[in-house]
């Protein structure tokens, strides 16, 4: 049996392939679209029409058995009121209350802020084979997680907790850790 040519003079067959292949066209532009990373002028422009961060950082409890520790106390009331940042800094913000003991936060109106925590228990990672790195003669674990790094200095008498977003720059680590290094004495790293 032929194909018979319809009122437009088309086959069935080549109607029906067109159809075909327009649907998966718009599957492909659908997929396309939502797995292939986003241009850059579009992440720019989303991020750039995100409600800017305003009031206290709110900070989620944590277990801090030594947050009121003088030792807490000296190191807070040592920290800095600004970190840089690259050519700038970050102010120190205010806390949401109920706010922890022996916390800190820096940061701006766009990006995640900087977090200090004084007092935690021992990270469950510290472990006598644990790579640690020294900046400014504090002894540090790092752990990385997603969007952000935590460092947790280890030689000091209480845990302090350090959490930096990520794709900042050294700044704020290398003052908190003159900070630590000039408020808190040294002790052995106790895994």
């Amino acid at each position: 049996m032929s194909e018979q040519p319809t009122t437009t003079g088309l086959s069935r067959t080549a109607v029906t392939a067109a159809a075909v292949l327009a649907g998966l066209l718009v599957t492909g532009v659908v997929v396309a679209s939502r797995f292939l990373p986003e241009a850059p002028d579009r992440v720019a422009a989303t991020k750039s029409a995100a409600a800017p961060r305003t009031g206290p950082v709110g900070l989620v409890p944590v277990d801090a058995p030594d947050a009121a520790a003088p030792d807490c106390g000296a190191l807070t009331q040592a920290l800095p009121q600004a970190l840089p940042n690259g050519g700038g800094s970050l102010p120190r913000l205010p806390i949401a209350d109920p706010a922890p003991v022996g916390a800190a936060a820096w940061g701006d109106q766009v990006a995640d802020p900087v977090v200090l925590r004084c007092g935690l228990g021992k990270p469950p990672e510290l472990t006598p084979t644990a790579a640690l790195r020294e900046v400014s003669k504090v002894r540090w674990l790092v752990i990385d997680g997603d969007g952000a790094s935590t460092w947790f200095a280890v030689d000091r008498p209480v845990y302090v907790a350090l959490t930096l977003p990520a794709g900042l720059g050294t700044g704020p680590l290398q003052t908190v850790s003159e900070v630590v290094g000039r408020a808190l004495p040294v002790r052995e790293v106790r895994p």
